[in-house]
């Protein structure tokens, strides 16, 4: 297959010293191969150029990352995804929904935010499966419905963050809070008053961890 030189290249670089290390940040729930991000990348920067130049979109090659045990191969999956976004439609959404939901944590679900970010942008009509992760039992598909527009600027849809937020207000999860806070710090840059005036609308339902960490920069 196209991809085994991935796997390959990756596997040659195995640091046993490093990879507890790795493990151990990520509260050791997977295994590493202890790739720094760097080298990991350039092991397969020339395979990610040829698919996205010859707009490959083989799902086969993501799965194949997320069975594998160490970490590392799902990072690869995840950045052929963001190199190949503009290949991907409304018809995806299902399969990266099931990327979300697969050995999930912050570090592979982040990643796929700027993918499904990409798919909505194109497809407004996708919005609405956006709404129905805000609300899902699995606080990961509502990470990403609240953080999915991060980058947007001017071209936020504020009724649809607002709405998504409003969902999500009187939370305990650390990770949906932080990502709350994150969506609104983002778009403070863009329109800081919007943001001073959602919080203030919301403060009651808002954690103190949104709220401080979408007040940095207004």
């Amino acid at each position: 297959m196209w991809y085994d030189g991935i796997f390959e290249s990756l596997l040659a670089l195995r640091d046993e010293e490093r990879a507890p290390q790795m493990s151990a940040y990520m509260r050791n729930q997977f295994p590493f191969l202890g790739i720094p991000t760097g080298p990991r990348k350039a092991a397969y920067k020339k395979y990610l150029a040829i698919a996205k130049k010859e707009k490959i979109v083989d799902f086969d090659f993501v799965d194949q990352c997320f069975k594998r045990d160490e970490r590392e191969f799902q990072y690869a999956g995840v950045d052929y995804l963001l190199a190949i976004q503009d290949c991907l439609g409304p018809e995806d959404l299902p399969k990266l929904k099931q990327y979300i939901q697969t050995k999930s944590w912050w570090d592979t679900v982040d990643g796929l935010d700027g993918v499904v970010g990409s798919i909505v942008q194109r497809f407004p009509e996708c919005k609405s499966a956006l709404l129905e992760w805000s609300v899902a039992d699995d606080i990961w598909l509502r990470r990403v419905a609240i953080d999915h527009q991060l980058g947007f600027k001017s071209k936020m849809d504020t009724a649809l963050l607002a709405e998504i937020i409003r969902n999500n207000l009187n939370q305990k999860e650390f990770f949906i809070n932080k990502a709350i806070g994150w969506s609104l710090r983002d778009f403070s840059k863009t329109n800081p008053d919007w943001v001073r005036a959602f919080i203030s609308a919301h403060k009651d339902g808002l954690s103190n961890l949104s709220i401080r960490e979408g007040s940095k920069y207004v």
